[in-house]
């Protein structure tokens, strides 16, 4: 039994839409904690992890595109670059301000 068409990039958007809230949760859990370090410099950490959650939602969506075309392109080489750089410097921000 096949999948019906289109059905893969449905599942890769979703999938990416699913990245993106979770990384927005974690946005949004940051945003508290920043709250309760009256604020500073624990407010960095935060817009780096909303930059995060912007751009996988932006790939997510660029992705899914992509493979919904009737001619399925690959995704620009700069993009998870550009993803895995927005999450490592999240995640040192978190370790180094936090």
């Amino acid at each position: 039994m096949t999948a019906p068409a289109g059905a893969q990039a449905e599942r890769t958007g979703l999938a990416w839409w699913r990245t993106a809230l979770g990384s927005a949760a974690c946005t949004a859990l940051l945003l508290h904690s920043a709250a309760q370090h009256h604020w500073g410099l624990a407010l960095i950490p935060v817009l780096f992890a909303a930059a995060t959650s912007v751009v996988l939602a932006g790939i997510g969506v660029q992705r899914e595109r992509a493979l919904r075309a009737p001619e399925p392109r690959p995704l620009h080489p700069a993009m998870p670059a550009l993803a895995s750089l927005a999450v490592t410097l999240t995640a040192t921000s978190v370790v180094v301000l936090h």
